[in-house]
């Protein structure tokens, strides 16, 4: 059986991390699926939005530290720091793709969760979410799998640094409040919650949505207003000159769902 389940459904993909007798904790075979998938996504069209969730009570909660074997725990630094490349790959690929990743974050999200987590577009929660940086437990840096990007960017330099150098954990409603997740939501309703979210992304056309998450990517590390701007611009030339705009108004005016068409971009 995969360590990480794929369903698509049009053009949704639900990719659910599968070892709930671990807590879906990272297994190296489930960092090899979870790297290869989000890679692979960004050469596809027929996928638009992604789905992220692990199955039973957990999210991801971090490395599988009892896996045997692991290089990092073998003395060698050349095949630790490949070990680590191979895992801190996941994030790139998953901020690289350019279809948006909801995630669905119910239980732990610690260490390696917490930066999957991060990584995505937008975070439910349900009320038995805790998400950490639990690498500094362990007797390494917090900083690890972009946490030390991502947190800092969400939430400010004073409250990343509070949950990066003591490893406490965020609960679901201080998560809440700090922006790190959109909604709370009960366990059962966490995939009705994620298909309202995969709907109204469905409504932008294929290339307005993909050039919203690049622009978004870009506008973070953005040298000023001008540099933002000048890249919305160019995003709003090229959505406005693509076939599925006029399709876009007049499902709008129209007050149905668009029909777009199948074509590159």
């Amino acid at each position: 059986m995969s360590d990480l389940e794929l369903r698509q459904d049009g053009e949704v993909v639900w990719a659910t991390m599968n070892r709930p007798g671990r807590l879906n904790a990272l297994s190296r075979g489930l960092v090899t699926e979870l790297r290869d998938f989000f890679v692979g996504l960004y050469w596809r069209r027929d996928v638009r939005v992604v789905v992220l969730s692990g199955a039973g009570d957990a999210f991801c909660a971090g490395l599988d530290l009892k896996e045997r074997g692991d290089p990092q725990a073998s003395g060698s630094v050349g095949a630790g720091l490949t070990r680590q490349r191979e895992i801190s790959e996941i994030v790139i690929a998953m901020r690289r793709c350019p279809q948006p990743i909801v995630a669905c974050v119910n239980g732990a999200a610690a260490g390696g969760g917490f930066a999957l987590a991060l990584a995505s577009d937008v975070r439910i929660a349900t009320p038995t979410t805790r998400m950490n940086a639990a690498f500094i437990r362990i007797g390494l840096s917090a900083c690890d799998i972009g946490v030390s990007y991502f947190l800092p960017r969400m939430v400010g330099s004073s409250v990343a640094a509070e949950y990066m150098l003591t490893g406490r954990f965020i609960d679901a409603e201080r998560a809440y409040q700090l922006g790190l997740v959109s909604r709370i939501v009960p366990q059962d309703q966490l995939e009705l919650e994620a298909r309202g979210f995969v709907t109204d992304m469905l409504h932008a056309t294929p290339l307005g949505l993909r050039l919203t998450k690049e622009a978004l990517n870009h506008a973070i590390d953005a040298q000023g207003l001008e540099a933002a701007i000048a890249m919305e611009d160019r995003n709003q030339i090229l959505a406005s000159q693509d076939g599925d705009f006029q399709e876009g108004v007049r499902a709008f005016l129209e007050k149905r769902p668009p029909v777009y068409g199948k074509r590159e971009g």
